[in-house]
């Protein structure tokens, strides 16, 4: 022991502090990493597996000779040493790599080692399945609807994964289910806005729903020594071929759903509208660096058969520009009810389907003038007109209130059921009178202004 006084208790806490940030050098900083004790090195370990995995997989070998080549000397000079948090060293690395391909991507999960201690890839990621992730999910099949005006809407957030092995395989079977809601629709409109990409046998599925059976249309991969075709083995058996077809991107449309809509916009099947995408062509798969790292490496680059060209860096560039994601489906839905009114100006649909255009036009650019819309409100026998918000609420009875929305002087229409009018009749002296509630193609009632309304 040291003998008692001031300054062998300094020496002594300084022994002990050194003692201690040599124990968290050896031990914590390397089981940060998953490790075996080590220096400072696990960086550009690290990072020499990862240019390595790059130079062996990715589909261009002299760029990935170039690009594993850069990354080795960032290494050795000492760019990456500051990144002991492993978080820390994947983003770096990952923000270094996706300008050069949007798909590149390094991640880092903590290890849980299996008995014993060794370190599996089943042993990191997620605690659920990717097929229960995907069943959750109903197989990307967000929404499935018809839309007022009989407007099919596809929203897809992901392309799930199946073999066409079997027809009953959860995933196409999810996509024949939504494929047959839509089927009766006028127009569809498929929303790719938050679909980050997945399988092509998805892409391939969809595409072959609205194109003709043998059509050369579709991607193909070019592997280093290899090449496959984003050609379904099984074609949708009855696709429509005729019904207008809009896509919706935006900046979180990537890779698989890109392909989706670049597919359909150069074959001139689709409408493509929104923002441009991400722009990630090139697909591929993670590998394990080790040490709890994956990187994402493309081992293949699309190539377009009718633009010879794929949608890399770029993106897929929209034939409707709309600035506002959150605009983007009213814009469709508008553009698709001009189509079907263009197409089919005489059937019996047609009064609905211009009735549903002209309440979306009014929404999105509401008429001036008109007289105020204090005028309309008050008891109508067992039903009464209140202002809310800055419009007018039908009530009648228990039910939840109609939102109305003037198309123009006593003309309203219903906010989420654009198909149903409501007129306002008015006397000599112009007061409002009474008004009529009115279904396109439908039975239509009466209410009359009273002194107090039944409620």
């Amino acid at each position: 022991m040291f003998p008692f006084s001031p300054a062998n208790m300094v020496t002594h806490y300084y022994t002990r502090l050194v003692y201690v940030f040599a124990v968290f050098c050896i031990v914590a900083l390397p089981a940060a990493y998953g490790a075996a004790p080590e220096t400072n090195r696990a960086p550009r370990d690290v990072v020499d597996q990862t240019a390595s995995l790059i130079e062996n997989n990715y589909f261009a070998s002299d760029k990935a000779a170039d690009i594993a080549k850069g990354l080795r000397q960032a290494a050795t000079s000492g760019q990456f040493d500051r990144f002991q948090n492993p978080r820390d060293l994947a983003a770096t690395l990952t923000s270094r790599l996706q300008p050069l391909d949007h798909h590149f991507r390094v991640t880092w999960s903590p290890p849980e080692p299996r008995s014993g201690g060794r370190e599996t890839a089943q042993s990191i990621g997620p605690s659920l399945s990717l097929e229960t992730l995907a069943r959750r999910n109903a197989y990307g099949f967000h929404r499935v609807e018809m839309l007022p005006g009989a407007i099919g809407y596809l929203d897809i957030t992901t392309f799930a994964d199946f073999s066409f092995s079997n027809p009953n395989e959860p995933a196409r079977k999810a996509a024949d289910a939504a494929l047959a809601l839509v089927s009766t629709a006028d127009a569809i409109i498929i929303d790719l806005r938050s679909n980050g990409g997945g399988s092509p046998n998805m892409v391939g599925y969809l595409v072959s729903a609205f194109t003709p059976p043998g059509a050369d249309i579709y991607n193909t991969f070019h592997h280093r020594d290899s090449t496959d075709s984003e050609r379904p083995k099984e074609p949708y058996p009855v696709p429509r071929l005729d019904v207008p077809l809009y896509v919706l991107i935006g900046g979180r449309t990537a890779s698989a759903a890109e392909s989706t809509a670049y597919t359909l916009q150069a074959a001139k099947r689709a409408v493509v509208i929104g923002e441009p995408s991400v722009g990630a062509a090139n697909p591929g798969g993670e590998f394990p660096v080790g040490h709890g790292f994956f990187v994402f490496v493309s081992t293949a680059t699309a190539i377009n058969p009718i633009t010879g060209t794929n949608w890399e860096n770029g993106g897929v560039k929209p034939d409707v520009v709309v600035e506002d994601p959150r605009q983007a489906l009213e814009r469709a839905e508008i553009l698709a009810l001009q189509s079907v009114l263009a197409r089919n100006p005489d059937s019996p649909e047609t009064l609905e389907t211009r009735w549903v255009l002209e309440a979306l036009r009014a929404t999105q650019s509401p008429p001036t003038g008109g007289t105020p819309l204090t005028d309309y409100e008050g008891p109508f026998g067992d039903a009464w007109v209140t202002q809310e918000h800055g419009h007018l609420a039908l009530h009648r009875g228990r039910r939840a209130p109609w939102t109305l929305v003037r198309i123009r002087g006593d003309v309203f229409s219903v906010v989420d059921e654009p198909y149903r009018r409501v007129i306002f009749e008015r006397n000599p002296a112009h007061r409002v009178i009474r008004f009529e509630v009115m279904r396109a193609g439908g039975p239509a009632s009466w209410y009359s202004r009273s002194s107090s309304p039944v409620r």
